[in-house]
């Protein structure tokens, strides 16, 4: 391997992606990281290097694995989509045949199609989330079921950047009878061999590398979002950013926080098993869903120039982010780095996005997926440098040309 590689394997004509791994090893401030390609099924890329854990040197392996935030929504849409094209879960019926309960409030329209795209109009709780209250499923659930609405369902989106995880996630658990964790390993994770899962396992822990957040100076937190942290306590983005029980104050990093079922923040996984993942989607639907399915799960469901918890222009699929292009739209990209609030795939990708930059796509004409992981999250609310650089390297080494219209083209 070259330097700064620590252990992995490089296919002939992706020589680009190792390059790019290394610079951010070497001159980007990674600490830890985990980047992995496939491309037709066969694994291209499989980079890991740096440290799992800063303070004691330990350094990140071959199966080192970490907290991936937000990339746990594709793993928990997925699961939605593997039922849907079993036909056990219809995802425009209303949310209310399954789970009778959610319609209070004016709730009784709402669909999982509208759960899936953040239309579903509770991207957030109002009233004071218990410590424990993330870690007990029937708590959230309740929760949400009684939430008023913070707009009429289907109408506009706004992130749900927690509640993801037990609104698509309890319509998995009723269309399953499964809980979504067992779900995903016995019909996801485990036939795929993938090291990824919601509600870890007591033995892995020992291989977890710890989370280390990014610090934003105060002099640069003037993004919409983070005023509206900063000045409006009711906000959306506040609410979804503070009222979160323990998780806010280091559940990433806590044994509950890893055990616990939160089906949209606390997937624990490495590059290969987010590749793994999206593998099958990339070649097919790969024996998981069908041709139907799988064209589904890559339109845009959902767009809006103003995401009413993220405050940045948004476009998602059925529970999957697509190419998002706010170099020039974003304050963000301003103060931190133009890939800052941005997240530039091709056209027909779909995937999703961690908090702090990592990241897991399908893009099924290139037949390509792609993972990324780290230790050291890095500014923005969507991909920065790092992680872009090494999506890129990628397609690049695929013969496409450029990105500047927003999305990879060859």
């Amino acid at each position: 391997m070259t330097a700064g590689t620590k252990g992995g394997v490089v296919r002939p004509g992706f020589e680009r992606v190792a390059e790019a791994f290394e610079k951010n090893l070497r001159e980007k401030g990674e600490i830890g990281a985990s980047v992995c390609l496939t491309v037709g099924g066969e694994t291209v890329v499989d980079l890991w290097g740096g440290l799992a854990n800063a303070k004691t040197e330990a350094p990140w392996t071959r199966d080192t694995v970490s907290t991936v935030f937000s990339c746990t929504k594709g793993a928990t849409a997925l699961c939605a989509h593997v039922l849907a094209s079993r036909g056990d879960l219809d995802l425009d019926a209303p949310v209310s045949a399954l789970w009778p309960e959610f319609a209070r409030h004016g709730k009784d329209r709402v669909t999982t199609r509208m759960m899936l795209d953040h239309s579903s109009a509770v991207p957030a709780v109002r009233a004071r989330v218990t410590e424990d209250g993330p870690y007990d499923w029937a708590y959230m659930t309740q929760r949400l079921a009684d939430e008023v609405p913070f707009w009429e369902p289907g109408t506009r989106n706004g992130y749900h950047g927690f509640t993801f995880g037990w609104t698509v996630g309890e319509m998995v658990r009723r269309a399953s009878g499964k809980s979504l964790g067992t779900f995903f390993h016995e019909e996801i994770a485990g036939p795929l061999g993938l090291d990824f899962w919601i509600g870890l396992p007591e033995e892995i822990e020992p291989r977890v590398a710890p989370i280390v957040a990014h610090v934003y100076k105060a002099a640069t937190a003037a993004t919409p979002f983070m005023r509206d942290l900063a000045t409006n306590k009711e906000s959306v983005a506040s609410l979804f950013y503070f009222n979160t029980g323990a998780w806010r104050s280091g559940g990433a990093n806590s044994r509950a926080g890893h055990a616990a079922e939160i089906g949209a923040a606390n997937g624990i996984t490495n590059a290969r098993g987010l590749a793994g993942m999206y593998a099958p989607l990339a070649d097919g639907g790969g024996g998981l869903v069908d041709a139907t399915t799988l064209a589904r799960m890559g339109e845009v469901s959902m767009a809006t120039h103003d995401d009413a918890t993220l405050r940045i222009p948004t476009r998602f699929a059925l529970g999957f982010m697509k190419s998002m292009d706010n170099r020039r739209r974003s304050l963000a990209a301003t103060l931190w780095g133009e890939d800052c609030d941005s997240v530039i795939m091709s056209s027909p990708a779909f995937g999703h996005v961690g908090a702090g930059g990592s990241l897991g796509f399908a893009d099924p004409v290139a037949g390509m997926s792609f993972g990324y992981t780290m230790n050291r999250m890095g500014p923005g609310l969507l991909m920065n440098e790092r992680g872009q650089s090494l999506v890129d390297a990628a397609y690049l080494s695929l013969g496409y040309k450029n990105k500047d219209g927003g999305v990879w083209v060859r």
